[in-house]
């Protein structure tokens, strides 16, 4: 088949289009690389992907150009899209809202708009544990209310759902909405916890912590992510959502042991108050995605994060972050 990947240069893009591609489909890839961190990083991505010999294409174009993506959509007759690209974080989210909004929500619009004129009735859209905000209910379930965004990156997140089950609805597109719980890995973005603490506490530099390190995040290993991600390629669902977490939570000092025990060096504290966006826990419930995608996450956090740092140490002499 061929598949679509938006994202495509990204963290869990890259690792998407090489699943894909060893499955024996063709892939393309649609990223505007921007400069939210370093897009060499992106660029080593892509290349990595390439690298392969198999039918892989990188495209360099931005979603909030509906002339750019319906120009893709028009140049290959894909039979599925796996939309990924976003602006991420929430914290960056909270000092430029209005981009959030306009590259989340109008990209997302763009991209359905020209699937729906191109024919592609079939997409799958990351979400995000974020659109759960501060629920009172633990583990968070697909059926729980989510009214209650507590950033503009969640906000923009919950928009692209609606607008994923408007165009289920209105237009027969076949739509299923994964979110995603705080993923890490190989290729992880430099910006983000782990990868940002590795490179702190390697350097010998205090790491912020924000709060008393009692929060606790479903930190979901990518290889565990990418099995629910494909799962949703091989069936039809109309409309659903699906939380892809490992269905255990972990404490922020906790994730700091285990980082200082696989690097063999203590962490520098620098204490900081909470952060205005930050949830005090995120914790999927995944008896849903157990059921109907044969999801069955194997990865756990001490296994994990060794993993994350073989793969950090082997970056030593690649770009900066």
């Amino acid at each position: 088949m061929n598949f679509l990947v938006t994202g495509g240069a990204g963290f869990i893009g890259s690792h998407v289009c090489e699943r894909l591609l060893a499955e024996g489909h063709r892939v393309w890839s649609f990223d505007n690389l921007n400069t939210f961190y370093n897009p060499a990083i992106k660029q080593r991505n892509l290349a990595e992907v390439a690298g392969n010999g198999l039918p892989f294409t990188a495209i360099t174009g931005d979603l909030t150009s509906r002339a750019a993506v319906d120009a893709v959509l028009a140049a290959t007759q894909f039979d599925q899209v796996i939309h990924l690209a976003a602006r991420a974080g929430v914290r960056p989210s909270l000092e430029q809202p209005a981009l959030y909004l306009r590259s989340n929500v109008e990209g997302t619009a763009n991209l359905l708009e020209a699937c729906r004129t191109h024919g592609v009735r079939k997409i799958t859209i990351a979400s995000s544990s974020s659109v759960y905000g501060v629920n009172a209910s633990v583990p968070f379930s697909e059926s729980d209310p989510i009214f209650s965004a507590i950033s503009p990156y969640a906000a923009s997140k919950l928009a692209c759902e609606a607008l994923g089950h408007v165009y289920h609805h209105v237009y027969g597109m076949d739509v299923a909405m994964l979110r995603f719980f705080t993923v890490y890995g190989p290729r992880q973005r430099p910006d983000l916890a782990i990868h940002k603490f590795a490179h702190l506490i390697t350097a010998g530099k205090p790491i912020p912590v924000f709060g008393d390190g009692s929060t606790a995040r479903d930190y979901t290993y990518v290889t565990d992510t990418l099995q629910g991600i494909l799962a949703c390629t091989k069936q039809e669902f109309g409309f659903e959502i699906f939380n892809l977490g490992e269905s255990q939570t972990v404490t922020l000092s906790q994730l700091i042991e285990e980082l200082e025990k696989a690097l063999g060096q203590k962490a520098i504290i620098d204490r900081k108050p909470p952060q205005p966006g930050d949830v005090p826990i995120t914790y999927a419930n995944i008896e849903k995605a157990r059921a109907r995608l044969g999801y069955a996450p194997g990865i756990k956090i001490s296994q994990g994060i060794p993993l994350f740092v073989e793969w950090f140490r082997s970056q030593n002499k690649a770009v900066a972050p």
